[in-house]
């Protein structure tokens, strides 16, 4: 059984190589609201997953130690259990998903262990490490249906109640569930009182559909840009903690996740992956009641693909508003692309791109489209410049209509 003593424990040993992370009040993000913001993205390795994994291999024996260990992850586990394996001393072989970033793949590697690219998503990958596991002893460290694992990420819970005894709810991302298992637990067990709310992606909601439907679901896909959370299974230990310690279990969509992560970035200048913001993007967006209740969203992890971030941050803008495209119908005559910039210009947006097709299908022979890329304001202005432009006699085709 999970104990407070196992936590407590955890907490020592976690001492020579996790960091205590700051727990930063976000009124930027959140104005009327209380909000406070668990940086595990700053802890070492980028992520939580350090806890759980350097507890579980300080627990094994010095006969399973020289076996070696294998284990499975989308990234941060990975990591996780490669440094506490470089600290020590323990060979170590990781399977990780063929769509993982590169810069956790490189990250892992660059700790010393051996990462082994597996086809699929994270539940092949685990196939694969079991595999391993069976056919050459080696110890197999489960990224979260584990109790030790379980205990090192209750070490979190311990923090945020030092950090903000008055704590009355904490929002925390879910995957395949150790996070929320350990910090339910311990927070549950130590101050009834909080409420626990978790967050799946709305492409991978295995915990949550299993909650709801009282038995453990298996997705037959999952997509997201979350992948530190793209779990299609959570494990048995994991599930009956979330049923028994989580109040709720939520989801977000990718747009959501999205802005949290561009929010994140502008208003507390903390750099998040997809899995890390949701909780965040949960709390932005009215998914967890947080009015008049002083609430800690749980930022899991900093390790985004950096060849991604610019896609993330050009969604998040279109889905608030700040860039905009519209398509305007024009005759094929000097001066129409003049005017068209000018009133957009008077409305304070700024054109940052633009195409001019004669040839469309939707126009008169005489006719042209031209589809223009703005930076706005929000959607409020994106409406405000299409109207000056109706006024002046421009017509809108396609989805503009």
């Amino acid at each position: 059984m999970l104990t407070l003593d196992k936590v407590y424990q955890a907490h020592f040993v976690l001492k020579e190589v996790a960091r205590k992370t700051d727990l930063i009040r976000a009124p930027k993000m959140f104005e009327g609201a209380d909000v406070y913001l668990k940086t595990e993205n700053l802890q070492n390795t980028g992520s939580f997953k350090l806890r759980g994994a350097y507890f579980k291999m300080a627990r094994l024996s010095d006969e399973e130690k020289k076996r070696g260990v294998v284990a499975c992850s989308a990234g941060n586990h990975a990591q996780g259990v490669a440094l506490a394996a470089q600290k020590q001393g323990i060979d170590t072989i990781i399977c990780v998903p063929e769509g993982a970033p590169i810069s956790k793949v490189e990250a892992t590697r660059s700790y010393g262990a051996k990462v082994e690219l597996v086809k699929g998503v994270y539940d092949d990958a685990y196939n694969r490490a079991v595999e391993i596991a069976e056919t050459t002893g080696r110890v197999m460290i489960h990224p979260f249906n584990d109790e030790d694992v379980i205990a090192g990420q209750g070490t979190i819970g311990l923090e945020i109640l030092e950090q903000l005894p008055e704590v009355e709810a904490v929002i925390v991302p879910v995957g395949g569930g150790g996070l929320i298992s350990g910090l339910a637990f311990t927070i549950k067990t130590m101050k009834p009182s909080v409420k626990i709310y978790g967050v799946q992606s709305a492409g991978a909601p295995s915990m949550r559909d299993s909650i709801e439907h009282h038995r453990i679901e298996r997705l037959p896909r999952v997509a997201t840009i979350a992948d530190g959370i793209a779990v299609k299974e959570p494990g048995e230990l994991t599930y009956n903690f979330t049923n028994q310690y989580v109040d709720q279990v939520v989801t977000v969509t990718d747009d959501e996740v999205a802005v949290a992560i561009l929010e994140l970035m502008e208003r507390q200048k903390l750099v998040s992956e997809g899995a890390g913001a949701v909780a965040v993007a949960a709390a932005m967006f009215g998914k967890v009641d947080i009015k008049d209740k002083k609430t800690v969203c749980l930022v899991s992890g900093g390790n985004i693909d950096v060849t991604i971030l610019s896609r993330v941050i050009n969604r998040a803008l279109m889905k608030e508003g700040r860039i905009a495209d519209i398509t305007v119908e024009l005759m094929d005559k000097p001066g129409q692309l003049v005017e068209v910039s000018s009133i957009i210009a008077k409305c304070g947006a700024n054109v940052i791109g633009c195409f001019h097709d004669k040839t469309g299908k939707e126009t008169d022979i005489n006719g042209c489209t031209l589809r223009i890329s703005m930076e706005t304001r929000n959607h409020e202005h994106v409406r405000e410049i299409k109207k000056k432009l109706l006024d002046a006699g421009f017509k809108f085709v396609g989805e503009d209509a």
